[in-house]
């Protein structure tokens, strides 16, 4: 019987001592979990003050930069004229004087042009409060590189490269947002093959051009025969192709209306259908996929905005004869919201609740770029 209650007293001990293990054990577990959510929250605070403090930073420096930028034109043609206002008057006979000025304002035109400057665009002419980009080069140049540059920074720029066709995908949200840059470079391939590098239907194809249209559109995750990023560079290489024979006045690039509004067509309906799939109610996209979504319509926004502020640079005539040099600002600027948008996790709250809701808060975004682009492309086509 002794023998029986001090086995029975042990077991007892054994299982108060297992009780108070499993005690400690969870005590120890929450105080973890404590402190890796204070340290965890503190650094979020800590890198959105730094990004708030940086962009304040740069938002200061583009100010500055904008106002070199409008005063240098008036400083170099004012000096310009003083110039030749004084070569003339000291060391030019009074019989010649009536001639002479005519003759050297036009050379200081053509040299103003050689050096890359242009007249003022029907833009400026009427008022508009954005400055007019400083372009240098042949017209193109500035497209044809601001449409190489996303598609290049994910191959080339970008840590780990090309993602979506990875046989061990270990990213979500990058991979989403590279296809997204690879949906608005296909459809910019199209249109400056079929429309801006020929005068019209009845002309041939820049083979270059061709060849780069129908790389571009190898699926994403084709891994090898041939891969994905390896069709893609062959396509960023026929265009930089083009864009050197830009420069050397081998090739044309053509900036009508009709070669112009099928790019801004084509970019309505992208941002037309990320607009759809944001907007959609909490149910039919489903928590998972919501960041799906989310990091494709950023990829499509960076890509866009890259490529419309070369359009505002290459097109500033032909947008400015009908006022719209605002509304493509506009849209850039719509554009570039969306693309700047980086929460630490995409949250699929209710509109009315607490939390968040990532794609509601991008759709607003999208939503402007697409009206202000169909007001543009309307007011091109004169429809409106």
């Amino acid at each position: 019987m002794e023998e029986a209650k001090n086995a029975a007293n042990g077991g007892d001990a054994v299982k108060k001592k297992s009780f108070l293990k499993k005690i400690l054990i969870s005590k120890w577990f929450i105080i973890i979990v404590l402190i890796l959510g204070v340290s965890g929250y503190g650094t979020w605070w800590g890198m959105n003050w730094w990004k708030d403090f940086t962009a304040k930073r740069a938002g200061q420096t583009h100010e500055t930069q904008v106002v070199h930028k409008t005063d240098a034109p008036h400083d170099i043609h004012s000096t310009a004229k003083d110039a030749m206002h004084d070569a003339l008057t000291t060391h030019q006979p009074t019989a010649q004087k009536q001639n002479v000025p005519h003759t050297a304002f036009n050379e200081t035109a053509d040299e103003n042009k050689t050096a890359g400057h242009e007249p003022a665009t029907p833009a400026a002419e009427a008022g508009t409060m954005h400055a007019a980009p400083v372009r240098t080069g042949p017209r193109g140049v500035a497209f044809v590189e601001a449409c190489i540059k996303p598609l290049d920074n994910e191959l080339n720029h970008r840590f780990w490269g090309w993602r979506p066709n990875d046989i061990i995908r270990v990213t979500d949200n990058i991979n989403n947002l590279q296809l997204g840059v690879l949906e608005v470079t296909r459809r910019t391939a199209v249109a400056l093959a079929e429309n801006l590098s020929r005068t019209g239907r009845a002309d041939a194809y820049v083979p270059g051009l061709e060849y780069a249209m129908n790389s571009f559109m190898i699926k994403p995750s084709e891994y090898m025969f041939p891969s994905a990023e390896s069709k893609y560079q062959e396509g960023l290489d026929e265009w930089l192709n083009y864009q050197k024979m830009l420069e050397r006045g081998e090739a044309r690039f053509y900036r009508r209306l009709d070669n112009l509004v099928p790019l801004l067509k084509a970019y309505e309906s992208i941002l037309g259908s990320c607009d759809e799939n944001l907007v959609k109610e909490l149910g039919q996209i489903s928590s998972f996929d919501a960041d799906d979504v989310f990091y494709y319509t950023k990829g499509v926004a960076t890509a866009m905005s890259t490529i419309l502020e070369a359009v505002a640079i290459d097109f500033d005539d032909t947008i400015g004869s009908v006022q719209g040099m605002d509304l493509i600002h506009h849209t850039i600027e719509a554009l570039h919201h969306a693309a700047h948008m980086d929460p630490w996790i995409v949250l699929e709250g209710s509109p009315d609740g607490i939390l968040a809701n990532h794609r509601a808060n991008i759709a607003a975004s999208i939503s402007h770029a697409r009206f202000y682009l169909d007001v543009l492309s309307r007011s091109l086509t004169g429809n409106l």
